[in-house]
């Protein structure tokens, strides 16, 4: 697909790396010449430099032959122009990155309006992961499928637990849970592992099951569940911050948000009457230690520096037992920072490429099923996909255990209706089921791309 992008800031660079990888034909539109080069010198990407809002840079790039225009500038109210201006000049799918809180309560009525194909926020998707993570305090990630019934939850075996040298075989038998270990990364390896796999201590897993299952697992395998999150502190009051605490209202979990700008704190406390903002520097040690960062339950490091984020969750790591979130946007080292041991890793941009890259995936798809979720696991090794079966289907009617499957795929879950499934050979694929497909392949579009 031709595949026009706006902005070439850090979520615009992300998402055409991403797209790039996928087979799209992309081109990047940006008022600086050195970001545009530096980011084709590394992929294959058409760079642009002009004024995304302009009907002359657009159609220099296009657009009247483009099938989706993505807008991704710092300014929310220019992103709305350039998908509206595209839409009259080319009348291709838009989709805009829409940040400010106000706008973003008034979505519906701008989506219809501006006729857009999609709205993304960064920081409110992350915000949505990072209220699941809070959930199960032992997880380092959680993402969700057939609307929040079922979850994909990473974990990491500790020393100790009942998994050690357990084989997959006897997981339900041992422990009385129904869960599906989806994949295994035993050091450099990722392995989606079969029943006679025996887990070990330090292996980091990713799981599928109910929300109320994998509670049950968690505790059943030893997990620390005990420790609920009551109390949260925020470091860096930006948006992300804001949706955090946002979502978190409605709970019992008390939210302390710590930002050096006094003016950002003035507006936190009229948005967030129910939160405590603290006015000062969150990356010093006296004021951390002051307020309370040793016996908080989770600690949250948002600032706007990646560097910064990391060395305060190393910091916490040594004074306290909370659950650590670090923010981070860029991937560039992700291998490295994921053997940092600093918790649950939050990449905003990551966030919003996968649903870019899942919505561009099911507008790509003429067949039976679209690509509703998709999710990059395993520090983008693996994908999560989640499928509607709408027609008929090579899949459909047959037993799992008479498909032939590629290597390296595994169905996860079926969802009929209100019912979830952990399936098993017997187990079969209906017209209207939503089916997970957890595969280390890239570029699933269609449940049948499953197929041998």
């Amino acid at each position: 697909m031709k595949i026009i992008i706006v902005g070439c800031g850090k979520v615009g660079a992300t998402l055409a790396e991403h797209l790039d990888q996928e087979g799209h034909d992309i081109t990047i539109i940006d008022r600086h010449w050195d970001k545009l080069k530096y980011l084709s010198d590394r992929i294959d990407v058409l760079g642009i430099e002009g004024n995304g809002a302009s009907v002359t840079t657009q159609r220099e790039a296009g657009v009247q032959n483009a099938d989706i225009l993505i807008a991704t500038t710092n300014s929310d109210e220019l992103n709305l122009l350039c998908c509206l201006i595209a839409k009259k000049a080319g009348n291709c799918q838009t989709i805009a990155r829409i940040r400010d809180p106000e706008y973003y309560s008034e979505m519906r009525y701008l989506r219809d309006e501006l006729n857009l194909s999609l709205v993304i926020n960064p920081e409110q998707a992350a915000a949505a992961e990072i209220a699941r993570i809070i959930k199960f305090p032992s997880a380092m990630k959680v993402d969700s499928f057939a609307r929040g019934r079922v979850e994909l939850i990473k974990m990491n075996i500790p020393e100790g637990s009942k998994l050690d040298g357990m084989k997959l075989t006897e997981i339900e038998a041992k422990l009385h849970c129904k869960v599906l270990i989806c994949t295994v990364e035993r050091g450099e390896d990722l392995l989606i592992p079969h029943g006679a796999f025996a887990l070990q201590a330090g292996d980091i897993v990713s799981f599928m099951a109910p929300h109320a299952v994998a509670l049950s697992f968690f505790k059943a395998s030893g997990a620390n569940v005990t420790n609920t999150v009551k109390s949260i502190i925020l470091i860096g009051g930006g948006m992300i911050s804001y949706y955090v605490a946002k979502k978190l209202e409605e709970t019992k979990i008390s939210v302390k948000i710590i930002e050096q700008d006094f003016a950002k704190c003035q507006k936190l406390s009229e948005m967030l009457p129910q939160a405590v903002i603290i006015n000062g520097d969150g990356t010093d040690k006296q004021l951390l230690d002051e307020e309370g960062v040793g016996v908080v339950d989770a600690i949250g490091n948002f600032t706007g520096i990646d560097e910064e984020n990391i060395l305060l969750s190393l910091y916490e790591k040594e004074m306290s037992k909370a659950k650590l979130l670090t923010k981070i946007n860029r991937i560039t080292f992700e291998e490295v920072i994921a053997g940092l041991n600093i918790g649950s890793i939050i990449n905003p941009n990551s966030i919003t490429s996968d649903n870019i890259v899942s919505f561009v995936r099911a507008l790509n798809n003429s067949r039976g099923s679209n690509v509703e979720t998709l999710y990059k696991i395993a520090q983008g090794r693996a994908e999560a996909l989640e499928f509607f079966v709408r027609d008929d289907s090579k899949v459909i009617g047959k037993p799992l255990m008479e498909l032939s499957l590629k290597p390296n795929i595994l169905i996860a879950c079926i969802t009929k209706g209100n019912r979830v499934i952990i399936p098993n050979g017997q187990s079969v694929i209906e017209k209207g089921d939503s089916v997970v497909v957890v595969s280390v392949e890239r570029g699933l579009n269609d449940l049948e791309d499953i197929l041998v």
